[in-house]
Formats: structure tokens, sequence, C-alpha cells
């Protein structure tokens, strides 16, 4: 199957489409490959009739699910990035809301074993103390109690020790007074004792250290199949 991505994207349907066409070619039900994706069945027929373009996270998921060869994945990845641009994704995710923010990644948590993340600024929800989450979403919209406890809930996984996670941040991010000294104290612990976990690696770059590039926003990559950058701008590396 060939893709133009910008003949393909001229049509909103276009991209359900073949998303349909790689159902059928699985051999799986609409029912059934909302199982698989975690995601109920009316999202997936609407998805297929054209009525709502799918997030990146929506097409990642359903990707995995159908097991598409890495070639076809990475030139659906490309038709998805043509028909929901970058600013639709931005409105889009405010509109959704938090919470089902919040769903969306515990997805992707759930579904990778090597989770690898660059924070340059702030600490991660998944090593943030109860205080610093909050605070960290002070200013979003939306019911800000809910995100919360999404966020908190999604910490779990971390114990999982069938995965494993590393990672990166700056001195800048660690220090960050999104709290209180007191608060922040608590936060800074919080990151030692998870440190001290069997699966997880936390590195700090120190000020001072030369880099070859500035780094310019926060990045998320699920095994090697897909990276999620925090400005927000999505790429997919299946087949890496």
């Amino acid at each position: 199957m060939s893709l133009d991505p910008e003949r393909l994207g001229q049509s909103k349907s276009e991209l359900g489409k073949k998303l349909r066409e790689l159902r059928k070619r699985a051999g799986l039900t609409g029912a059934r490959l909302a199982v698989r994706c975690a995601m109920t069945q009316s999202t997936i027929s609407k998805i297929e009739t054209g009525k709502k373009i799918p997030t990146l996270v929506e097409v990642e998921r359903i990707l995995f699910a159908l097991g598409v060869p890495s070639e076809i994945a990475e030139e659906i990845s490309s038709l998805a990035r043509v028909a929901h641009t970058q600013w639709q994704e931005v409105r889009a995710s405010w509109r959704v809301g938090l919470e089902k923010r919040q769903a969306e990644l515990a997805a992707l948590e759930q579904d990778a074993s090597v989770l690898r993340y660059f924070l340059p600024a702030m600490v991660t929800g998944l090593l943030a103390t109860p205080e610093y989450v909050r605070a960290g979403l002070a200013y979003s919209p939306g019911d800000i109690g809910k995100a919360v406890a999404r966020k908190l809930e999604r910490q779990a996984v971390l114990y999982d020790t069938s995965k494993s996670f590393t990672f990166l941040l700056t001195e800048q991010a660690v220090k960050w007074a999104v709290v209180g000294p007191m608060a922040m104290s608590v936060q800074i612990e919080r990151l030692a004792a998870l440190s001290r976990l069997p699966n997880i690696r936390i590195g700090v770059i120190p000020y001072g250290v030369v880099l070859p590039q500035g780094p310019m926003n926060t990045f998320t990559i699920y095994d090697l199949r897909f990276t999620m950058s925090g400005w927000p701008r999505w790429r997919y590396l299946l087949g890496a």
C-alpha cells in the first residue's frame, strides 16, 4: 500500500479509510480492535468513518494493536500528522480535558516496557509529590482535582519491575521552585528514594556542563516505536 500524505491529507476521511482497511486486513472487528486499544467501539467507528480526527496517540495505539509493519506505520503516521496539524492537536488537548489526557498517557505507559524521559525544565508527574503536581497544574483549565488524582494514579507503573525507566533531568529542572522550600525538599527526597528502585535510573545534568545544543523541550521515548515531545510535536520511531 503506497500513500501520498500530501494528496491523502486533503480529505479528513482518508485517514479513517486507511485505518479501516488495515483493521480488515488484520481480520479484526471494530469491537475487537477497540478492546485491544482500550478505546470504545464508538471511537473506532468515528475514526474510520472520518467523523473524528484521531489524536496521534490514538493512531499509535491502533497501529500497535494491529501489528502494522514499520514501513506502513511510518506512512500512516505521516498521513496522521497532515490530517491533524500541531495547532489542531493543541486545541484538541484543551478541549478533551486534562483527565482524558492522563488516560492517554497511562495507556502508553502500560504498553511500553522501556521508557526514557528528558526533562529540561520541570519534574515529570511520575516523579512528583502531590503538592508539586497540584502546583504544576494550578493555571490549567478543567477539573484540576481529577487531573491530579489521575497523575498520581499513573505513578503506580513505576513499581512494575517488568518495565525500566530512565529519567534525565537538568539541574534546573530538579531545583525549579514550583512549590515552597519545605515542599521542594520533600520533592527532592522523593527523587532520591525512587532512584533506589532497581528498575529506575535518574540522572542529572549539572549546571556548567557544556552541551552541543541547548535543550529545547521535554520528550519521552516509549520502547523504540514512539517519541512524544512536550511542545507538542510528535513523531514515530517504528523500526528505529
